[in-house]
């Protein structure tokens, strides 16, 4: 019960008619329904599956087994009836768009620097290429320059099945060696980009993909991953950053093509401004600390301290005086506060333990300083802090 692959024969056709040979339960209310033929193209060569309707049945998933298509779907079909498919073209389209840029870029960037494309991922966001090697901005740049060559000269795009013998003599990309490859090799061909074994589903011709664009790559797995975009994909994420583009000038009062300039001013300048705060914050912790230089045994409460200058208010609390010597700074409301304990002279940890265990609360640190949190009262942490041992 092979099924009739209208989608190699006719891959920009996008509504069919076709009969019911099997409906089985799929589980979790789904089904599986196998067609004498059909427009949807099934997972396979790096392509996700089709989406769409047969009838009223939305299908979510397409998988071929031994020759035979499933379609897995939310309602079932009568085996002997009649049906119409419908394909999500627009979805479709994309996938066609991406799957064969996809192949240009991979073609390129193996001519250019012999990195093969050991992984590809079509996801709903984008496309993502893995190479086994590496690729910086410069490279990418120009296998993105001459892909997009290859789109604007609107090359045919060849699929062909060359018998053995041919096959030997050709030099073609393929995932998989031929050996284990069963039947016919398709050979998908973008002339002068590339020459791959596939069995996706392409456009026509090139210029159908509109543009390609490659995203900065990043290191995986010893080699880069490349994300790619093109068609409406790619004119969306240029307008998403063109929005974000025009937000900041406006907001820096500067042109676009001076944004990035006047977004390094602003950071350089914030960095000025937190070194400045930061070394006033110092000069009021050594100052507020002077203030118990003779107690050998201190609780402060501030409200709006951050867990980094609780520690520091606790170290400045610790130089200020002689050994041995506590200091428990607080911050933020009853109930709530978090906390830094500063030790010298006695072990930071065991007393934060022994608090914890009064109060309920939790943290660690070190046997200098110990943070954390109480959900207790000012009062009730005081009472057990001044039990403390020194």
């Amino acid at each position: 019960m092979s099924t009739r692959l209208l989608y190699r024969e006719e891959p920009y056709r996008a509504e069919f008619s076709a009969r019911v040979l099997c409906c089985e339960p799929a589980g979790d209310g789904q089904f599986r329904i196998l067609l004498n033929q059909t427009c949807f193209y099934p997972e396979g060569g790096g392509q996700p599956a089709d989406t769409g309707m047969l009838d009223q049945a939305p299908v979510l998933d397409v998988h071929e087994r031994g020759g035979e298509v499933w379609h897995t779907t939310t309602a079932p079909l009568d085996p002997g009836q009649t049906v119409v498919g419908r394909i999500d073209w627009r979805r479709r389209f994309s996938l066609m768009q991406h799957h064969t840029a996809e192949h240009i870029v991979s073609g390129i960037v193996h001519g250019l620097y012999k990195l093969d494309n050991v992984g590809f991922h079509m996801g709903s966001a984008m496309v993502t290429i893995d190479f086994n090697g590496e690729l910086d901005r410069e490279a990418l740049e120009k296998a993105e320059t001459l892909a997009n060559r290859a789109v604007f000269s609107n090359i045919p795009v060849e699929v062909s099945y060359p018998p053995e013998k041919e096959l030997e003599a050709m030099s073609f990309r393929s995932k998989k060696a031929l050996s284990s490859l069963e039947g016919e090799i398709r050979i998908v061909t973008v002339p002068g980009a590339d020459c791959c074994a596939c069995c996706g589903i392409h456009v026509a011709r090139t210029g159908e993909i509109g543009c390609i664009k490659l995203l900065a790559p990043q290191r995986y797995k010893g080699g880069v991953r490349v994300g790619l975009l093109c068609g409406e994909a790619a004119l969306a994420d240029y307008r998403e950053k063109e929005t974000q583009v025009t937000s900041v000038s406006q907001m820096l009062s500067v042109k676009q093509p001076e944004a990035a300039d006047a977004v390094r001013r602003l950071l350089a300048q914030n960095e000025e401004l937190r070194l400045s705060l930061s070394d006033a914050k110092r000069q009021l912790f050594a100052l507020r600390a002077a203030q118990y230089a003779g107690q050998s045994r201190v609780c402060l409460l501030d409200p709006q301290l951050s867990p980094g200058e609780l520690r520091l208010q606790a170290a400045a609390l610790l130089e200020a005086g002689e050994l041995p010597r506590l200091a428990l700074v607080l911050s933020g409301e009853e109930g709530n506060f978090r906390y830094a304990l500063g030790a010298a002279g006695s072990d930071a940890r065991a007393l934060s333990r022994a608090l914890h265990q009064a109060l309920g609360g939790k943290g660690g640190g070190s046997a200098e300083f110990a943070q954390g949190a109480f959900p207790a009262s000012a009062a009730e942490i005081e009472a057990a802090f001044v039990s403390l041992p020194l």
